[in-house]
């Protein structure tokens, strides 16, 4: 016999309203009650009927997420931190990977649309024509990505990209490159703006090259450019570009980094693991995708799409700071750049 409601109200001591609750609405109830819930529904085998719960509530309990590509090391701690969030808020993740394609993305979202509450987008490149389409089929929360209408969060670069800087200048460093990401990345836009007003403040020449793939392969190609250049350190989009830069110079016989200090993006597990170690600006991943799970939830509670009374409206944009952790990439200049400084 299936085990319904009932048996679990009457497991955990408390009203079948209750038990509906924690599984429908769980941020109504104290943690104290939701855990009690949760543990006699765990004893009874009880799985809430998500069907028949969408027919009388209208929701799911599942949010979609969709990121460019699943092999980035970047997004496995997002999805942590929006599946441990989720789970919290009683809600199960439906995840799909749109490929790296700008264009891949918003026929994804409307797939996933009539079968989820809401949508978490991750580093999106539609642009905002497609968003504004997209958010009219569904709520929409967004990763490192900013748009005027949509709430999302995103990592602030300050004061990450300015002591990353500042230490490179620090160590006599004078001409320093940026290897960028893809063209469409939002948040490469601002990482260069940023790059380019410090470096102007203190005197320091910036090379800018790119855009590159947000890969390896986009890493080694932004190796051969850099090598065209006379730039004695680079600030790389992201670290797996960076880590895959810094092979490519050494397979050339480059000395890393005595000749070439290398600063990447995010701090992903491996960055630590290599030698050298590469330094680094800290993205809080895990933070980011806890807050927008919670920006998700709390807009889905409105039961409109965010194209109902947008006009006027502040989507809330949460900028979380990034921190710059030195490592072993980064050396004094060499002498000659140091002392033409």
């Amino acid at each position: 016999m299936a085990v319904t409601l009932k048996d679990v109200a009457r497991r955990a001591g408390v009203s079948v309203a209750t038990v509906s609750r924690a599984f429908q609405r769980p941020e109504m109830l104290g943690e104290a009650t939701l855990a009690t819930v949760r543990s006699a529904a765990e004893e009874l085998g009880y799985v809430p009927n998500r069907t028949a719960r969408a027919l009388i509530t209208g929701r799911t309990g599942v949010y979609g997420v969709i990121v460019p590509d699943l092999e980035n090391p970047f997004f496995p701690a997002v999805l942590k931190g929006a599946q441990t969030r989720a789970h919290e808020l009683g809600a199960q993740l439906l995840i799909t990977d749109a490929g790296e394609s700008p264009d891949g993305e918003l026929p994804l979202v409307r797939t996933l649309a009539p079968q989820v509450d809401g949508i978490l987008l991750c580093s999106s490149r539609m642009d905002e024509e497609s968003l504004r389409e997209a958010a009219a089929l569904t709520p929409l929360s967004l990763v490192n990505r900013v748009s005027p209408h949509l709430p999302g969060v995103f990592a602030d670069p300050e004061p990450g990209i300015p002591a990353a800087v500042q230490h490179l200048r620090r160590m006599g460093h004078r001409r320093i490159g940026y290897v960028g990401g893809p063209e469409a990345s939002r948040s490469d836009q601002v990482r260069r703006e940023v790059i380019g007003r410090i470096c102007a403040a203190t005197g320091l020449e910036w090379i800018r090259m790119g855009p590159f793939p947000p890969t390896a392969e986009g890493g080694r190609g932004g190796a051969e450019a850099v090598l065209q250049t006379d730039a004695t350190a680079v600030l790389v989009y992201n670290d797996l570009m960076a880590l895959a830069l810094m092979e490519r110079l050494r397979s050339y016989g480059v000395d890393v980094p005595g000749q070439i200090s290398v600063v990447g993006w995010d701090d992903i597990a491996f960055s630590a693991m290599v030698t050298p170690g590469l330094a680094t600006v800290r993205v809080p991943r895990y933070d980011m995708g806890v807050t927008a799970i919670e920006l998700l939830h709390e807009h889905g509670r409105g039961g409109t799409s965010q194209e109902e009374g947008r006009e006027g409206a502040q989507a809330a944009r949460i900028g979380l700071p990034t921190r710059f952790v030195p490592r072993g990439s980064i050396a004094r200049a060499p002498e000659e750049d140091a002392a033409g400084g």
